[in-house]
């Protein structure tokens, strides 16, 4: 059997040190290299091409969600299983990134050896308290998302927000986009939020991507 190679990216050595104990457990896999920032992992994706990259989603500089779009993009065979401490804001766009696997750092070292395998027969490896918290978002706006009352109560400048939210941009970067002030962004964020019934940015941007108003 051909060996899976693995490439370690995230910031704690401590953490690089303990993954690594993990997969030596299993003669099948190679590490082919460890590295500390986004950027790095998108330079020894490129000259080393492994199987899967086990990617921190907090890091210095260039963060895991940017570097795995870099690295989807560029190299879609590469799959990518996104480690972090906790359940995050940026799941979505984990998930848009293409990222094969989502898991918490506390994930049982079977659990993760399995999750490798899964990802490379093009199964999904999430964390079931990702799973379900995804599930319960799209199942409390499923009923809103069947209307386009919601939609069409929304402006054409926060129909803009709304998809700019559904991106993961933040409140500064939408109003240097759109050329307005971080209140009036503020402001805009308000209305949309009653108008589609929903009470946070994630709920917002699961109801722009069901809705069509955001590319995946």
């Amino acid at each position: 059997m051909k060996r899976i190679r693995v490439l370690i990216a995230d910031d704690h050595p401590l953490i690089r040190e303990g993954l690594r104990c993990v997969l030596e457990l299993d003669e099948n896999i190679e590490i082919v290299g460890e590295v500390g920032d986004g950027q790095g992992a998108i330079n020894l994706a490129r000259s080393l091409h492994p199987d899967i990259i086990l990617m921190d989603l907090k890091m210095p500089g260039t963060s895991g969600v940017e570097a795995s779009r870099v690295i989807r993009r560029e190299m879609p065979e590469i799959k990518i299983i996104i480690l972090t401490v906790a359940e995050d804001e940026e799941m979505l766009e984990v998930i848009k990134t293409g990222a094969s696997g989502y898991l918490l750092k506390d994930v049982e070292p079977t659990e993760l050896l399995k999750s490798i395998y899964d990802v490379l027969e093009g199964k999904p490896a999430f964390h079931p308290v990702v799973t379900g918290r995804l599930l319960g978002e799209f199942n409390r706006l499923s009923a809103a998302s069947k209307s386009d009352e919601g939609i069409n109560a929304l402006t054409a400048r926060e129909k803009e927000v709304l998809s700019l939210i559904a991106t993961g941009k933040t409140n500064r970067s939408i109003a240097r986009k759109l050329f307005i002030s971080e209140k009036t962004v503020k402001n805009h964020i308000t209305s949309i939020f009653r108008k589609i019934k929903v009470t946070d940015r994630t709920q917002a941007a699961i109801y722009a991507i069901k809705n069509n108003m955001v590319e995946l």
